[in-house]
C-alpha cells in the first residue's frame, strides 16, 4: 500500500476486494455477479493466504452445519477467518448457512462454530395444522429490518430465504432484522464488523442488491467497527 491510497479507518486500502470464500459448500458465482452488478470488486478465495490481501469477508454457505466446518478446516480457513476477525477487526458478512457459521454451534450437528458471535443455530418450529408452513422455509418473506445501516434505503423489504434452522442470538442488541414463519426468527445479525443474513441477498434482486451495497459501503467507510 502507498501512503497515496486511501485507507478505511483499520488500515486497509479502499480498493482491496472483498474475499467470497470458496469453501466447496455453496455456490460463489451468484454472489460474485451481484458484486459485479453493484461495481464492487470480490474475487473467490479459496485458500487462508488470500485473506491477508481483503477488504472484507462474505461467508456463502447451503447445506449442512458440521459439513461446513469441516470444509473450512480442511482448507486452512476457519482459523483463517477467525484471525481476520477477531485480530485484524476484518468485516465479515454471513449468508444462509455462512450467518449460522459466525456462532458457536447447531442443534443439527455436534462440531463448533467459528464463535464469533454468541449464538447459536436450531431448528425451525411450524404449527403443523398451517398446511402451507413447512420447513424448510423457502421463498420470499418479508422482514422487520432494525439496523439501519445494513439495511439503509430499505422499506418492507422481501427476500427470499431456504433454510431449516435458525440463529438464536444471546444478545438481543445483535439482531439485526427480524421475519416471521409461523413464529418470529432471526433474519440477519450484527455485531460490530461481524453480519449475518440468513436470506440470499444474491438471491433477493433490487433488496439482496441494497443489502450487499449497504454492506461495501460500510467496507468502504470503515463505519463497522
Amino acid at each position: 500500500m502507498t501512503a497515496s491510497e486511501p485507507t478505511s479507518s483499520n488500515g486497509r486500502a479502499r480498493g482491496q476486494p472483498i474475499a467470497v470464500i470458496d469453501y466447496g459448500v455453496n455456490n460463489v458465482g451468484s454472489v460474485l455477479n451481484m458484486f459485479r452488478r453493484i461495481g464492487v470488486e470480490a474475487i473467490a478465495v479459496r485458500h487462508a493466504t488470500a485473506l491477508a490481501g481483503s477488504s472484507a469477508v462474505v461467508l456463502p454457505g447451503i447445506g449442512a452445519f458440521d459439513a461446513g466446518v469441516k470444509s473450512l478446516r480442511e482448507r486452512g480457513l476457519f482459523e483463517a477467518i477467525r484471525a481476520s476477525v477477531l485480530d485484524a477487526r476484518t468485516p465479515i458478512l454471513g449468508i444462509c448457512l455462512g450467518m449460522q457459521l459466525l456462532g458457536a454451534g447447531s442443534e443439527e450437528g455436534s462440531l463448533e462454530g467459528l464463535g464469533l458471535l454468541a449464538a447459536t443455530a436450531r431448528r425451525l418450529t411450524v404449527d403443523r395444522e398451517i398446511p402451507r408452513l413447512k420447513v424448510p422455509h423457502m421463498g420470499w418473506n418479508r422482514t422487520e429490518c432494525l439496523d439501519r445501516e445494513l439495511f439503509a434505503a430499505l422499506e418492507a423489504p422481501r427476500f427470499y430465504f431456504v433454510h431449516s434452522y435458525h440463529v438464536v442470538c444471546e444478545d438481543p442488541s445483535d439482531v439485526a432484522a427480524r421475519c416471521v414463519y409461523g413464529a418470529p426468527f432471526t433474519a440477519a445479525v450484527r455485531r460490530g464488523p461481524i453480519m449475518g443474513t440468513q436470506f440470499h441477498p444474491e438471491k433477493s434482486h433490487r433488496f439482496g442488491m441494497r443489502v450487499l451495497e449497504n454492506f461495501a459501503a460500510l467496507v468502504a467507510a470503515g463505519h463497522h467497527a
